[in-house]
């Protein structure tokens, strides 16, 4: 820590320079909700991250990653279409000092628009109404991205630089398996810890769940619809299969025991998302492919769910006569997300609340995530501790209309700076 200068003093100074570049913020975000990133297309939204990281003078690195270093992470990535035109950017902000380093992740690529209909507001607008910031990856996680680069800006702006070293990382491909992310820990990139400005509503999840994803084919049997008692709908054989999947996911719910889960009431959600069945209206359709996701908590694996859920799918198919002779089956698709998780009384969950409390002036939350994230990948492969902890709503994330409040992303912002000079130190 600067000499001569205490931490309450050192936060004031980095709360008035995070509130003196709130508007250069806003600003910055506007622009990166303008530029749509939608998985797969993510190049010209890294071009605007790197003029932020310039701006700040950071060793940037830029690089398209390489499908053949991935390959061994298949399963648990999305290799279809490769990397070209889509770059991961790291900008590195080198310790003048020997405190402890510190990675601040967060994805550039969004979900699909959807419906515009649906928007009240431009969904590339990047519009500030009522103190909210609307548009695609608004909350989920450009927001979070802009807070992590103004975090760091904004330390500097105070007058103090990190002792340890800093990397800000602007990874891809988070939402179809966070590729980018575990190129980056292949990289190289690793830390004595991470945070993830995922949009936690100003909680810090130090825990969050796994997601397997599945690929479900139900044969029947065609007949004319005038005779379609003749055939066998797979349709219909599929709702009997979904009713024994929601079962199981009841079942399952009661087995998990994570302590940050107690309060969720669905702590490990399976949603069906794409049904395709049938070639023609007045034809009893002979087949029908589901593809799912099916949750899992911290302390699980993804090979145990795997063999419960095609457990599963047997048992009920065993029930019905058809489907026993004509069993359905299960294939695994690419982007599994393994759940992970770090003791919530460690060094970096301790920090990160000293941090939150010294500026919000109220005890932390501490929650768990139902969904999986890039988290994994700095816990489980770079062994790097994480957490997240960011602005917005999950609830807004994915759907029409999607925004971030803005005094929130101020808070997380300042929380952050706070944090860097806590962990790292500063000289």
């Amino acid at each position: 820590m600067t000499p001569h200068v205490d931490r309450a003093a050192r936060n004031q100074a980095i709360a008035a320079a995070v509130s003196g570049l709130q508007q250069d913020l806003i600003s910055a975000l506007q622009a990166l909700v303008r530029t749509s990133s939608q998985t797969g297309d993510e190049g010209a939204a890294q071009d605007e991250v790197v003029r932020l990281m310039a701006e700040d003078d950071l060793e940037i690195d830029r690089w398209e990653p390489n499908p053949d270093g991935l390959a061994p992470y298949a399963e648990s990535v999305t290799l279809a279409g490769g990397f070209a035109g889509r770059p991961n950017v790291v900008g590195v902000c080198a310790g003048g000092g020997k405190g402890r380093s510190l990675i601040l992740n967060g994805h550039i690529d969004t979900v699909e628009i959807g419906e515009r209909t649906a928007w009240r507001h431009d969904p590339l607008g990047g519009e500030v109404i009522d103190g909210r910031l609307y548009g695609r990856g608004a909350c989920d996680m450009k927001g979070g991205l802009i807070a992590n680069l103004f975090a760091l800006r904004a330390l500097r702006r105070a007058g103090f630089s990190p002792a340890g070293t800093v990397t800000v990382e602007s990874t891809i491909s988070e939402e179809d398996g966070g590729a980018g992310a575990l190129a980056a820990v292949l990289r190289g990139y690793t830390a004595d810890a991470a945070l993830i400005t995922e949009p936690t509503d100003l909680a810090i999840v130090p825990a969050h769940g796994g997601a397997l994803m599945f690929r479900l084919h139900v044969p029947g049997l065609s007949a004319h619809a005038a005779v379609r008692d003749e055939g066998v709908s797979a349709i219909e054989k599929f709702a009997l299969l979904h009713r024994g999947l929601l079962a199981f996911e009841a079942r399952h719910n009661e087995t998990i025991t994570h302590p940050l889960y107690a309060t969720k009431r669905n702590r490990a959600p399976i949603n069906v998302g794409v049904v395709r069945s049938g070639a023609w209206p007045s034809s009893v359709p002979e087949q029908l492919i589901a593809e799912g996701r099916a949750g899992l908590a911290p302390g699980e694996s993804l090979g145990q769910l795997k063999e419960q859920l095609a457990a599963e799918i047997a048992a009920v198919a065993a029930e019905d006569a058809w489907l026993r002779d004509h069993p359905p089956t299960i294939e695994w698709l690419e982007g599994q997300f393994a759940p992970s998780d770090v003791p919530v009384d460690s060094q970096l969950v301790t920090a990160l609340a000293a941090a939150w409390e010294s500026i919000s002036g109220r005890p932390a939350r501490i929650d768990a995530a139902t969904y999986g994230a890039d988290m994994r990948h700095f816990v489980n492969t770079g062994h790097t501790p994480c957490v997240m902890f960011g602005a917005g709503d999950v609830r807004h994330a994915h759907a029409p209309n999607e925004s971030v409040r803005l005094d929130d992303l101020v808070t997380a912002t300042t929380t952050i700076a706070v944090f860097i000079a806590d962990w790292s130190g500063v000289v």
